[in-house]
C-alpha cells in the first residue's frame, strides 16, 4: 500500500511540476508503417510493352539506315516552282476583232483559228494590188510594141543610109569624070558645078542617114531601158501584192504550238494594234522546274543526277524528273537594279542559284503540271543516281 501510494504521490507531484513543454501541442504518435504491396505486370501488359519498344527500335534502325543510305545524299529544298515558256499571243496587223473561235482555258493545237480580224481593209489593198499589176503588164506590153516599130524604124534607117552611100559613090564617080572632062576642057563649067553640087548632097545624105540611124538605135535603146523600168515595177508591185495577201492571212491568229490558251485580254468589236496582247498560249507538255537551291547546297549538284518532285497540289505522289542544269547566276545578278556590295554597310546572305530540272514527256503530256504551281524538289546526289557526284563535298540540307 504504502509503495502504491507513494507511487501515487510521486505521479501526482511529476504531473504538477510546469515543464519547457507546457503549453504546446502534444504530436500525434505515427502509426507503424505498413510494406506496399509489389503489382505484378500482365503478360500481355509486358508482351504490349516489349512489342513497342522493339518496334521503336526497329523504326530507329530503319531510319538511321535509311538516312545512312540514302537521306545524307539527298539535297532539298521547297523554293520550286513548275515553269514554262508561255507565247503572246497578238496580231500582226491592225484592225477590229470580227470573231473569237476558241473559250478561254481551252486546249487548241499548233495552226487552229483562235481569232479573226476584220479583212475588208486588206482584200481591197490585195484587189488594189492585183489591178496595179495588170495595168503595169499592159504598160510593159505596149514598151515592147514601141520597141518593136523603133526596130523597124532603125532597119528603115539603115537601108537609107546604104541607099544614100550608094548614091554618094555614084555622085562621087560623076564628079571625078566631070572634074577630068573639065580638066580637059571638054564640057562646060556648069556641069562641072552641077555634078560638084550632086556629090557634095550625097555626102549630106549619107551623113543625114547615119544620124538617123544613130537616132533610131538611141531610141530602141531608150525603149528597152524603159520596159526594164517597168518591168522593175512590175516586181514591186508583185512584192507589194505579195505583201498584201500575206497581211490578208494574218487576219486569221492561229496558235503557233500546241498548248492552252488563258489570260484573254480580248473581245468582238475591240481594236487591236499590231503586236498587241490577245491572250498567252502555254505549252504544258512542255514544262519544267526551276528549284533555288542555296549557293552551299550546288557542290554536290550535277546535270543528269535523278530528282524526286513532290508537287503541292497532288499530295504525297511524287515525280523522277532529272537534273539538266544550273543558272549562270543568281536571280539579283539579273535583276534590274544588282546590289553593290562594295557600299556602305554589308550583311553577307546566302544566296540561291536556279536549277533546272527536266519532267517526263508522258508526265507533262498528261498536262497536270501547270506554270506557277510550288513543288518540293529532291536531288540525290549518289554516284549511282545518273551523274557523279563529289563525294568529299557537303551541303546543307
Amino acid at each position: 500500500m504504502l509503495d502504491d501510494t507513494t507511487s501515487d504521490i510521486g505521479r501526482s507531484d511529476h504531473r504538477a511540476e510546469p515543464t519547457a513543454d507546457a503549453g504546446r501541442p502534444k504530436a500525434k504518435t505515427a502509426a507503424p508503417a505498413v510494406a506496399p504491396v509489389a503489382k505484378v505486370m500482365s503478360p500481355r501488359r509486358r508482351s504490349l510493352l516489349i512489342a513497342a519498344v522493339l518496334a521503336v527500335v526497329m523504326v530507329g534502325g530503319y531510319m538511321g539506315v535509311r538516312y545512312w543510305t540514302v537521306g545524307r545524299f539527298m539535297v532539298t529544298t521547297d523554293d520550286a516552282y513548275v515553269g514554262a515558256r508561255p507565247a503572246t499571243i497578238a496580231p500582226k496587223i491592225a484592225g477590229y476583232v470580227k470573231e473569237i473561235t476558241v473559250a478561254d482555258n481551252a486546249t487548241v493545237k499548233a495552226g487552229d483559228l483562235i481569232a479573226r480580224i476584220d479583212p475588208g481593209d486588206y482584200e481591197l489593198a490585195v484587189r488594189a494590188a492585183r489591178d496595179q499589176q495588170e495595168t503595169q503588164r499592159a504598160t510593159i506590153s505596149r514598151i515592147g510594141q514601141q520597141i518593136a516599130a523603133q526596130q523597124a524604124g532603125a532597119d528603115q534607117a539603115r537601108a537609107q543610109a546604104v541607099y544614100a552611100r550608094a548614091a554618094s559613090n555614084k555622085a562621087e564617080l560623076d564628079f571625078k569624070r566631070q572634074s577630068d572632062l573639065a580638066a580637059r576642057q571638054i564640057n562646060s563649067a556648069a556641069t562641072f558645078d552641077q555634078a560638084r553640087a550632086v556629090r557634095d548632097q550625097a555626102v549630106a545624105s549619107v551623113a543625114s542617114a547615119d544620124a538617123a540611124v544613130a537616132a533610131a538605135v538611141a531610141n530602141v535603146a531608150v525603149s528597152v531601158a524603159q520596159r526594164t523600168e517597168a518591168e522593175n515595177v512590175l516586181k514591186q508591185y508583185e512584192t507589194s501584192l505579195a505583201k498584201s495577201e500575206r497581211d490578208l492571212t494574218f487576219a486569221e491568229v492561229r496558235a503557233p504550238f500546241d498548248g492552252v490558251l488563258g489570260n484573254r485580254a480580248m473581245q468582238v468589236g475591240d481594236y487591236v494594234q499590231a503586236s498587241q496582247r490577245m491572250a498567252s498560249l502555254v505549252p504544258l507538255k512542255d514544262v519544267y522546274i526551276d528549284a533555288n537551291f542555296k549557293e552551299t547546297q550546288l557542290a554536290r549538284l550535277k546535270p543528269g543526277q535523278t530528282v524526286k518532285v513532290t508537287v503541292d497540289a497532288h499530295g504525297e505522289g511524287t515525280i523522277e524528273g532529272r537534273v539538266v542544269s544550273v543558272a549562270p547566276a543568281s536571280g539579283s545578278v539579273f535583276s534590274l537594279l544588282p546590289p553593290d556590295n562594295a557600299t556602305g554597310n554589308f550583311t553577307k546572305i546566302v544566296q540561291r542559284l536556279a536549277v533546272r530540272i527536266a519532267i517526263p514527256d508522258a508526265i507533262a503530256a498528261q498536262s497536270i503540271l501547270r506554270p506557277g504551281m510550288s513543288v518540293v524538289v529532291s536531288v540525290d546526289t549518289r554516284p549511282s543516281s545518273g551523274a557523279p557526284a563529289t563525294p568529299t563535298a557537303t551541303a546543307a540540307k
